[in-house]
């Protein structure tokens, strides 16, 4: 969605989405706005909660299924499990989405990984096709007049055009773009807490290949699953920038990390998409 400063800042509406990579604020700025009448959108608690629910359950059953104790419990109905995923707590998600390696340590085998990866990559699709859909229930249902789109960091991994089109249509879309010093940050982050990812298919054939020729890992089940997520991430952080620079160019526009850092209520965020849509708006 493209306006004039004055367009979105008369519309009686706020429809936004924060495209960028994990980390660079997105979901702090949607805390921030959850209680200033936004209703936050957050596509990674959709995915979780709607679309690999199931599968999430039956990884931890999976689990449970191998202590004797838990085991009888389940087969006689006596207990069951629940994830209590919520906005601020996406760890079941992640842990189903793991890592690739040794399986001592957690670790998925090739096939495994590349499965839950295309659940995982079918379920963003279909939590960003229900955007329009939960933008009409946040007025109607929860009463809502701004929506926030909180997308997850593989957005721009999603390569159909349509999607794209349809969440820009209903949304004013803002990427925030990390500099030097924030990828520093990141980076440096990843390397102390790897944490789960998502990779697009090509991207994690081609640099498995390089990171066991390096290593010289000859197994899958060789891999250190840490040990390849703090070797791949700043490779995957900067193959996805130029692809969100791109989505940003196209449909939305940008604001500096450390500009968005800065804000802390809603009128200071306002002001902050008024300004870039200020500047930017002419380009389009």
């Amino acid at each position: 969605m493209r306006l004039s400063k004055q367009a979105f800042l008369d519309s009686p509406s706020k429809r936004v989405t924060l495209l960028g990579m994990s980390g660079v604020g997105k979901t702090r700025l949607a805390n921030i706005l959850r209680g200033e009448n936004w209703f936050h959108y957050s596509v990674d608690y959709r995915i979780g909660t709607r679309y690999v629910g199931e599968a999430i359950l039956d990884n931890i059953k999976l689990q449970a299924m191998q202590v004797p104790f838990l085991r009888e419990l389940l087969l006689t109905d006596s207990i069951y499990i629940a994830n209590n995923i919520t906005f601020d707590n996406l760890k079941p998600l992640s842990t189903f989405l793991a890592k690739l390696g040794n399986p001592d340590k957690q670790g998925l085998t090739l096939a495994e990984f590349k499965r839950r990866q295309a659940l995982h990559l079918d379920a963003e699709v279909r939590a960003m096709r229900d955007v329009p859909s939960f933008i009409e229930k946040a007025n109607t249902v929860y009463g809502y007049d701004n929506f926030l789109n909180d997308v997850s960091g593989s957005f721009c991994e999603i390569d159909d055009k349509k999607i794209i089109e349809e969440v820009a249509d209903n949304t004013v879309m803002i990427y925030i773009e990390a500099d030097a010093q924030d990828e520093k940050m990141l980076i440096e982050r990843a390397q102390r807490e790897p944490k789960p990812l998502y990779y697009r298919e090509a991207f994690l054939d081609e640099h498995l290949e390089l990171y066991m020729q390096e290593t010289g890992v000859e197994f899958v089940a060789q891999i250190e699953p840490d040990d390849f997520v703090r070797w791949v991430f700043p490779k995957l952080f900067r193959s996805r920038v130029p692809r969100y620079q791109a989505i940003a160019q196209t449909y939305g526009y940008t604001v500096a990390a450390r500009d968005a850092f800065s804000v802390t209520n809603a009128d200071e965020f306002l002001e902050l998409i008024a300004s870039a849509l200020d500047t930017q708006h002419t380009k389009s």
